[in-house]
């Protein structure tokens, strides 16, 4: 879950900010239904449907996200906090409730997924690692109760990018500038990635005391191959778009971010062309054969990071990055 940490103190003296409103449950009128991914994990957690999503204005603005038709495809874009688009309270709360609204209206056959700015993601938000460290309970010495909020959190975690990655609609992904951690996660989610030149990205979780959790480990072997995926996610070394589309991460890679969503726009349109029912079983069927693995290793990560995650070698690596300084890691 930490993430992104390195590439934030690089980046322009760009400074980490959540928001943190607590979620809301939705208007008194709105209508609830369960995550496509429900009846395969076991874990029902009703999403408020609003189907005002797209009304103009929105009844409900959205913080963390812009949602805009192009005929049958919509667009989504991140939108922070920070130039780096980082995942904060905001983006946890609104993705499930977006995904949800296009999953369910039929008019919708293909989304395309970029981000605002120069870069795609930088990984979590910085406030919302700290406030998720502080749920392990460090002064209740880490008990169960403390860890079990911890897995409990990071579950809901895990299930918003599900809706993504089994939405019924073909998701495309353009990314330019960073892609690191948790925007990998979500990258991963995608059902294809499309490339600017100089993206850049990262499984940086080994680099702050941490095992990628979000779904980068489990839906990643399938992209890349297990050799690439342990090199990156062993290291946590930054790799460049060619290399990128070497080992299958993105599709292709065009000359600049422009192009990069003119590709993805072309996809999504020629998608939008076929039969809906027939791409959205080709998606099941597809699905299907890694469900199961994907959704096992999951909750196994869950469950590793839920007792291992806070740990001395963790607190090394947030005042390292707050210091500016190399961490040192002792085992701890």
């Amino acid at each position: 879950m930490m993430d992104g940490l390195e590439v934030k103190a690089a980046a322009d003296g760009d400074t980490a900010s959540t928001d943190d409103r607590t979620a809301r449950s939705g208007d008194a009128g709105a209508t609830h239904v369960a995550s496509p991914a429900d009846g395969r994990t076991g874990r029902r957690q009703p999403i408020p449907l609003e189907p005002y999503l797209f009304a103009e204005p929105p009844a409900q603005p959205l913080v963390s996200l812009r949602v805009e038709r192009h005929g049958a495809v919509v667009r989504v874009t991140l939108l922070g906090p920070g130039k780096g688009n980082t995942l904060g309270a905001d983006f946890w709360r609104e993705l499930p409730q977006v995904f949800t609204a296009l999953d369910a209206d039929d008019t919708v056959r293909a989304v395309v997924l970029t981000g605002s700015g120069s870069h795609f993601c930088y990984g979590l938000d910085l406030a919302l690692l700290a406030e998720l460290g502080d749920i392990a309970g460090d002064g209740d010495g880490g008990l169960a109760r403390f860890r079990t909020g911890f897995l409990h959190r990071l579950r809901s975690m895990q299930d918003a990018l599900d809706l993504v990655a089994y939405s019924r609609k073909a998701v495309v992904a353009a990314v330019s500038g960073w892609c690191v951690g948790g925007g990998v996660d979500l990258l991963a989610a995608c059902d294809v990635r499309y490339a600017s030149a100089e993206a850049l990205f990262s499984i940086r979780e080994v680099k702050v005391g941490a095992v990628a959790d979000l779904g980068s480990l489990q839906r990643l072997p399938a992209i890349i191959g297990d050799g690439h995926l342990r090199e990156l996610a062993l290291t946590g070394r930054d790799i460049d778009a060619a290399r990128a589309e070497r080992i299958g991460l993105v599709n292709d890679v065009l000359p600049d971010p422009a192009g990069a969503l003119a590709a993805a726009h072309a996809f999504a349109d020629e998608v939008a062309a076929n039969p809906p029912l027939v791409v959205q079983g080709v998606k099941d069927v597809l699905g299907n054969a890694r469900f199961a693995a994907v959704e096992a290793g999951l909750r196994y990560v869950g469950a590793w990071n839920a007792a291992f995650l806070h740990s001395h070698d963790l607190a090394e690596a947030v005042t390292a990055f707050r210091q500016r300084r190399p961490p040192r890691f002792t085992g701890r």
